[in-house]
Parts: C-alpha cells; sequence; structure tokens
C-alpha cells in the first residue's frame, strides 16, 4: 500500500470511528495547525476534529498528485451538508511530511467552489456516503471512479 492509499484509508476508517490505522501511520511528535479550529493540533485533536465534521461532510475521491519517501501531496473533493438540500463543494490539497516513515506535518488548504465537481467526472456523492458509512474506500478504487 502507498503512503497515500494509507492515509486514505486511515481516514475513512477514522471517520467510523476505527483509528487503529491512524495511530500507525502518526508519528508520535505529529502536530499541524488546524486552520478551521485555530489550533495547533496533535493526532487526538485531529480525530476529534474529523469524527465532528464527518455527520454533515462527504469525502469523495482522493489522488496522489505526488509521492516520494518524505512528502506526499493527495488532491482531494468534500461535499458539506448545510442542509435542506443544499451543499457546499470543495477541492482540497492535503500536503503531508513523514519523519521515520511517518506522518510529522501535514496540511490541508481546501477550496470552495461553486459547481458539484462530480458533475464532471464518472463518480457520484452516493457512492461516498455509502462508503463513509459502511466501510473505507480502497484507493485503487477511488482512482477507478475518476477515470
Amino acid at each position: 500500500m502507498t503512503k497515500a492509499e494509507a492515509y486514505d484509508k486511515a481516514w475513512r476508517l477514522g471517520a467510523r470511528g476505527d483509528f487503529s490505522l491512524v495511530d500507525q501511520i502518526y508519528h508520535p511528535d505529529y502536530s499541524s495547525f488546524d486552520y478551521r479550529t485555530g489550533i495547533e493540533a496533535n493526532i487526538e485533536d485531529d480525530k476529534l476534529i474529523v469524527t465532528t465534521i464527518q455527520e454533515d461532510v462527504i469525502q469523495g475521491p482522493r489522488e496522489a498528485m505526488y509521492e516520494s519517501d518524505s512528502f506526499v501531496c493527495i488532491e482531494g473533493y468534500a461535499r458539506q451538508n448545510l442542509g435542506n438540500d443544499d451543499f457546499e463543494y470543495f477541492i482540497t490539497l492535503t500536503a503531508i511530511h513523514y519523519k521515520d516513515q511517518q506522518i510529522i506535518k501535514q496540511k490541508t488548504a481546501g477550496n470552495r467552489v461553486d459547481y458539484d465537481p462530480s458533475e464532471y467526472f464518472s463518480w457520484n456523492w452516493e457512492d461516498f456516503e455509502w462508503l463513509a458509512s459502511h466501510f473505507w474506500a480502497p484507493y485503487e478504487w477511488t482512482r477507478k471512479i475518476q477515470a
């Protein structure tokens, strides 16, 4: 499994409350400033943030833009439910730095877009809603949906 695949699988499992893989791939000294909350977050903070926002956010497909031994960049899509069948859509880039083969720092930048990204690709949000509530989305399957 590549680093990008492990990251994707870890957080899809984590969104369901299973953080066993997150605990394996993150360095004990991990920290990162979280722009959503305004705090310097450790891994326990990130777990709380993910489980809190998971109720309203669906993570769509993710794709590795670049991967090396010490750095990974992942592009992803997200949909936030604002209620009453009203949604906001985001394109995200996550930059991940590694130390001793574990994640030591990461940053995610999200840009809100005024269109539904799924209308331009061969995937739909319902696939990821189901995946979020039942099991993690295999990274290979996620890439096939984008093709």
